[in-house]
């Protein structure tokens, strides 16, 4: 069976910058375990596979290793796809997923996605973490990922990782978030997963769904400028509103292609 796909770079609005994506739009799902093959064989941090249902997209995200219940550039991804290759005609896309419908507003190019707010929690850190990591923070929290927030963006772009002592736990679906208020912007974050093929996600609007609420209380304003400073940065736009946030950025189709499953 053919199948078409698409590889999107996420926020950001230049080729290899931001997280690429791969996007599959299909008729109809196909067995979950041909899904993860598929993401598997992609070998980029998250496939994003959608069956349009007329009023609403159903969407799903797969990393080579499991189904995610919340992705935020594989979203992005999906609506650049939907609105520049697939010619979709709404400017409001409805997506319904694991974790709700999410909804996603396309405004002169940028890609505003109305998602769930994670409050992070104050929380002890697992030891395997604490070692495996060069620079300890400052505070440490929890919501579906570990928030651990350092005295500057200088400590973020320096954390390393000690893999060895770090892929000893398992946090699926989450993982680890290490954040600071940034030089240029309000804030910068990176993010890692134990035990994933790809180690530092480049990009994750998901782990902004608990950034966006804890800066906007620490910085006492509902609009956010962040960076995500990995290797190839990602730039996303902030909105506090209470029990949801809004996270917006922009996209570039990278690559267009087929495949087959049998």
């Amino acid at each position: 069976m053919k199948h078409n796909l698409y590889q999107i770079d996420a926020f950001t609005d230049k080729v290899f910058g931001g997280n690429p994506a791969c996007v599959v739009p299909l008729e109809q799902w196909l067995p979950d375990d041909i899904l993860l093959k598929i993401a598997k064989e992609n070998a980029v941090a998250e496939t994003a596979f959608f069956v349009d249902k007329g009023d609403k997209i159903h969407l799903r995200w797969f990393t080579p290793e499991i189904e995610m219940d919340l992705c935020g550039h594989a979203t992005l991804a999906t609506a650049h796809c939907l609105k520049k290759i697939l010619d979709y005609k709404s400017d409001t896309i409805i997506f319904e997923t694991l974790s709700g419908d999410l909804t996603v507003l396309v405004d002169n190019g940028l890609y505003k996605m109305d998602f769930p707010s994670r409050m992070p929690l104050p929380d002890i850190l697992s030891e395997n973490i604490e070692h495996s990591l060069n620079i300890q923070p400052k505070e440490v929290l929890k919501s579906r990922d570990y928030v651990l927030v350092y005295d500057s963006e200088t400590d973020i772009k320096n954390i390393t990782i000690d893999r060895q002592l770090f892929d000893q736990i398992n946090l699926d679906p989450g993982g680890v978030i290490v954040t600071a208020i940034g030089d240029h912007c309000d804030f910068v974050s990176r993010f890692f997963t134990p035990q994933a093929s790809i180690l530092e996600d480049p990009v994750t609007g998901s782990a902004h769904c608990s950034l966006i609420p804890f800066w906007a209380e620490r910085l006492h304003k509902k609009e956010l400028h962040a960076l995500q400073v990995s290797d190839r940065v990602g730039t996303l736009f902030c909105e506090d509103k209470g029990n949801r946030v809004i996270i917006s950025g922009r996209a570039k189709t990278y690559s267009t292609g087929t495949f087959w499953t049998e």
